[in-house]
């Protein structure tokens, strides 16, 4: 089954297809450092054929939950690398996913630091911050002149990843509302500069920042993720030939890039909208079917044999089984996640989950 056999992303040898998602679990205590439970839970899953990393910020501005690691400090990048070195050591491969949360966090969140954004525009709702519920706030509109800024801070953070953390490379966070995800929603943009009003002015600062990360670390080593009209957070997308002309833009002026992969997550996969992306960007194409439900293995399979996308992108199931790859070729029973461990913070429903036993039983 293609599920089953190798892929090649940019510099990366995959032994099979199913790409571990980039997952929020908020274990890295209040100063954002990967501890010995992240190092094993990574490890654990190093069968997969690819991991991407949890979220992780690339200043501390851009921090969007208690508990997330950075890329920023020194003490940071040496928790990562012992990460990646534990997942090496059993033969995996994993990226870091570099995402700055945007106006997706409070100061209470990011150690008092400003909240920014493309525009002045506040979320509907509160978040959850190291001292309770609170109101999102309405958040700084960055100007023109501190976005270079902003793309300085992905490039360094990417260049530490790989560098210094030891990450095989970076997924640039532009989906589920985070910053730049607000840049190309028409809701969260609402700029009359060049980077603001028509689908091809938003995706211009997307744009810019992925050349820009590419340029330094190469772009064999760098995949960016989208999900057009996920309508998360705020970020609403719910002009469909809005939607098009937005990522068909972006997507356009990337694809000459030759990146690593473009992972897309969309409950439809299969629709005219995601096709017509994976054709003109033209390179390796991850497939995340949904974030509400759940990519089963009959619709893993069914993705790439039917021709859909090269990979499979999987949340809960790799949570719940560190093992997937393997239960998923031999079609062997499956732990079931628990939700209720999902954003806790210690071992339990991170690293305890049980392999399968060849006896017959998980252990």
């Amino acid at each position: 089954m293609k599920l089953f056999s190798p892929l090649t992303l940019g510099t990366l040898e995959l032994p099979n297809r199913v790409v571990m998602a980039p997952l929020t679990r908020v274990r890295s205590g209040d100063a954002g450092i990967p501890g010995d439970i992240v190092v094993e839970h990574y490890r654990q899953r190093a069968s997969l054929g690819l991991i991407v990393s949890e979220g992780t910020y690339p200043s501390h501005a851009g921090q969007g939950f208690p508990g997330q690691p950075g890329l920023v400090e020194d003490e940071q990048l040496a928790g990562w690398k012992r990460v990646t070195d534990a997942v090496h050591a059993d033969g995996g491969r994993i990226v870091a996913q570099v995402m700055h949360a945007g106006r997706v966090t409070h100061p209470d969140t990011n150690g008092g630091y400003e909240v920014v954004a493309p525009s002045a525009v506040a979320i509907e709702g509160t978040t959850r911050t190291s001292t309770g519920k609170q109101p999102y706030p309405v958040p700084h509109a960055l100007t023109a002149e501190e976005l270079p800024g902003i793309i300085e801070e992905f490039v360094t953070a990417s260049r530490k990843a790989i560098d210094i953390a030891g990450f095989d490379g970076v997924e640039l966070h532009g989906a589920n509302g985070y910053l730049l995800h607000e840049f190309l929603s028409p809701e969260s943009n609402q700029r009359e500069d060049a980077y603001g009003g028509s689908p091809e002015k938003r995706a211009q600062f997307v744009i810019e920042l992925v050349t820009a990360v590419a340029a330094e670390v190469g772009a064999e080593k760098v995949g960016l993720r989208i999900s057009p009209a996920h309508n998360i957070q705020d970020a609403l997308e719910t002009d469909a030939a809005d939607v098009l002309a937005t990522y068909g833009t972006l997507v356009d002026a990337l694809a000459p890039l030759k990146l690593a992969y473009l992972s897309v997550l969309h409950a439809e996969p299969t629709g005219a909208l995601i096709q017509d992306l994976r054709k003109r960007f033209g390179g390796p194409f991850l497939i995340n079917s949904g974030f509400g439900l759940i990519t089963n293995r009959e619709e893993a399979i069914a993705i790439l044999e039917d021709g859909v996308g090269d990979a499979v992108v999987v949340g809960r199931p790799a949570i719940a089984n560190p093992d997937l790859a393997r239960r998923w070729r031999e079609n062997l029973p499956e732990n079931e996640p628990n939700p209720a461990t999902f954003y806790s913070t210690g071992p339990e429903g991170y690293t305890d989950y049980p392999f399968y036993d060849s006896s017959g039983s998980s252990n």
